[in-house]
Formats: structure tokens, sequence, C-alpha cells
């Protein structure tokens, strides 16, 4: 099982009545919740999880003094507090102790040794709580926090899981991020690739890798389909047809075809509702029919969504977006909603079927904008949220634990694991 293309229900015994140990890169209080939190949450409903929020460094203290994230952290930081906060009774979030701030420091000797008291630190405080939870036997799972490669390494977990969910990208990440995110892949026990580019580089160092798509919290989103919720008052007063956006709007977005499909439909609306996390280039800015709301409230999605009549993923095609398996397209299609998506990855036609229109260029984007409005049908929207159905966290997490548990039985055996 090296590769999990089609998620159905584990036919191993999964993992449960475990400690599972998460060490992430995403705060659990994000804008947008996280893969890393989603599933956090899923593992609990077997497990015990001890999640471990993102850190803080000095400067991260500095700037966020006062701030509502600040305040929910408060009194926390203790290298030596055990106090939780509490999501639920088999789900504790804990704040990692104040960081030296050392990003700036070339790669080399110097940053490589402070990084070792900040690793050194992290792992304090998780032994610590391990220790007055009178934890011996977890599972340690670093979700993407490449930044901290070495947390692990005094640890004595039944397992080290590393999990990818990205390729690092740009000056900041990469700066460090590359040499120590081989450095978590080559000497944990086990990998997770949230996409098939990702799968087939991580293989390469590391044969303990396996392909785990992301998924969407259908629940929430199929809350659009109930007749008596109203359309968020966000866009409301937004002449339909509406042709939108949720999420992070960010160097992924294809501008250029963008302003082209708005100019070629001037009667339609095209609305991002989203943190703006980019300069937005002036030809989108001037086009009247495109609109950014601003960010929402991830409660607040259904009632967004419901106001949407074809839902879209514009990005770009390049290495980064090949990579993505974004959360956002289970979440649509969950809600009932048209998809036109660029074909920035190609893998996503195996998860997806016939259910979302894929586009090469701007122009078949506009005429698949037109098919989408003047086809849909309750035929399929049942096809879309049927779909949807069979990609929740709770599909995933289930075989991420199917895959622990079959990790942890070839471990203790001694024997390598399959692979097929």
């Amino acid at each position: 099982m090296a590769l999990v293309n089609h998620i159905s229900e584990p036919t191993f015994m999964v993992l449960k009545e475990q400690h599972i140990v998460i060490f992430s890169l995403f705060r659990f209080d994000a804008d947008i919740e996280s893969t890393a939190f989603y599933l956090a949450r899923e593992f609990a409903k077997r497990n015990k999880v001890l999640y471990f929020d993102h850190p803080y460094t000095f400067n991260d203290y500095i700037k966020r003094f006062g701030t509502e994230p600040f305040k929910r952290r408060k009194g926390l930081f203790s290298l030596f507090s055990d106090h939780s906060i509490a999501y639920d009774s088999h789900l504790e979030i804990f704040i990692s102790p104040i960081l030296l701030s050392i990003h700036f420091l070339p790669e080399g000797w110097l940053y490589r040794r402070l990084l070792q008291v900040n690793e050194w630190l992290i792992r304090t405080k998780i032994r610590y709580i391990l220790k007055k939870r009178k934890i011996e036997n977890y599972v340690f799972i670093n979700s993407f926090n490449f930044h901290y490669p070495g947390v692990a390494n005094g640890l004595a977990p039944s397992l080290k899981v590393y999990q990818c969910l990205d390729p690092i990208i740009g000056s900041f990440d990469g700066k460090h991020g590359r040499p120590s995110e081989r450095q978590l892949v080559e000497k944990s026990d086990l990998v997770l690739c949230s996409a098939k580019q990702l799968y087939d580089e991580k293989k390469r160092i590391n044969p303990n890798t396996y392909f785990v798509p992301n998924a969407a919290d259908i629940a929430h989103s199929q809350k659009a389909l109930d007749p008596g919720l109203s359309v968020s008052k966000l866009i409301s007063d937004i002449d339909a047809p509406i042709i939108g956006y949720f999420g992070s709007i960010d160097h992924r977005m294809d501008f250029v075809l963008l302003e082209n499909v708005a100019r070629q439909h001037p009667n339609k609306q095209f609305v991002f509702v989203g943190p703006v996390n980019t300069q937005l280039p002036r030809g989108i800015e001037a086009c009247d029919n495109v609109h950014f709301k601003g960010k929402v409230p991830y409660e607040e999605m259904p009632s967004v969504l419901k106001g949407f009549d074809v839902a879209m993923i514009p990005f770009q095609k390049d290495d980064h977006s090949a990579t993505v398996f974004p959360l956002k397209l289970f979440e649509y299609l969950g809600a009932g909603k048209p998809v036109i998506a660029t074909d920035f990855n190609e893998d996503l036609k195996e998860f997806t079927k016939d259910t979302v229109y894929y586009c090469t260029n701007a122009d078949e984007f506009s005429e698949k904008i037109t098919l989408a409005l003047t086809t849909d049908s309750e035929a399929k929207r049942e096809q879309r949220t049927h779909l949807a159905a069979a990609h929740t966290w709770e599909h995933r997490a289930n075989t991420i634990l199917q895959i622990l548990s079959e990790m942890m039985a070839q471990k203790a055996a001694s024997t390598p694991l399959n692979t097929y």
C-alpha cells in the first residue's frame, strides 16, 4: 500500500487507544483550519491526541503581544507548564515555549547550533508533558514543521512520522527548509505526502512513503444545501450569477487568466472571499465585476458557498501548483456547486472523475462558466455531493491510522514494511 489512490473504509485494523503527538507548522487557531488540525480532531475519535502548536519566536512574541491569539496563549508559554487549551477530552492543545529568533542567520554552523537550542526547548516541553501524563508509548507526527527537523531526535516514540503537505518554495522557507526537510524525510520511520508529485520525490529518499491526499469537512460545507440557510451578508447584495472563490488569495492565483475571463463575462460577478496575501495586479483591480471581500470565519463558509452559482479554483500551472491538493475542491463539491478549475494538478482528475471542469486557458474557462450555468441539474448536484462524501477527513484519518497500525506492527516484528 505504498500509494493510496482510492480512499475507502480501511480493511486493516486502524490505530486506536494510543497516544499521538502532533508537532505542527500550523497553529490551531489559524484563519483557515489546517490539514493537521482536521486530522488531529479525527484521530481524537479513536486516540488521545496532544497537539503542539507552532512556536512563537521572540520576534513573534513582540509583534503579536496583546492580540487575540496572544491572549489565548498567555500563561501557557512556560517550559514547565502542562496546562493545555482543551479542545475535547481526547484532544489537548499545548503552546510551545518562546524560541530564539534565528531565521535571519545564513545557513551554516551557527544557525544549526542555535537551531539545536530551539529544538531542545521544544523537546523539553514535550518530554515534560509526556512525563506528567505518564505517557510512554506514543506516535510522533511532525506535520510539515520542517523548520524544526530534530525535535523528535531526543524522544523515544513508537513511530516517527513526517507529513509533507506542500513543496518548499520561496526564499524564506527555502533558506533553511530544504536541507531541514531532507533530514526529516531521511530519519522518519514513515513519510506521508498529500500530493502524487511529493510522493514521487520523497519515496526516492525514504521507501516508506505513502500518498494520502487531502480531503474536506464535507459535513460543514453541506450546510450550504440547507434551504433555511441565508446567503452570507458579505455577498448577498451582489447580483447573480456569482462565480466564487473561497480561501486564501495568494501567489498561486492566475490573475492574467482571471482578468481575461472577467472581461469576457461583464454581466457576471467574480467574488473572492478570503485573506489577500499577495499584491493584486492593477488589471484585476480595475475590473468592476471582480470583488475581493476579505476573510470570514470558517464557520461562515456554508453561507458564502450558498451564494455562489459556480465555484472556481483559478491557480497557475507551475511546479508548485502541480503538488497542490486543495481542500476547497471537495468543499465546493460537498456544497453541490459546479466547479471550474485550471489544470494545475493533473492528478486531481482521478479523484474527481467527471464532476469538475478542468481548463487549459482563459477561453476554455470562459466557455465552462457558461456551460455550468446553463446545464446544471439536480442529478449533477447529487453526483457531486456523493463523490465528496468519499473524500472526508474521517476517511483520510482512518487511512492514515491504518498505515500507522501496519507500520507499528511491522516495526515491532523487525520486518520491512510491505509495499505493493
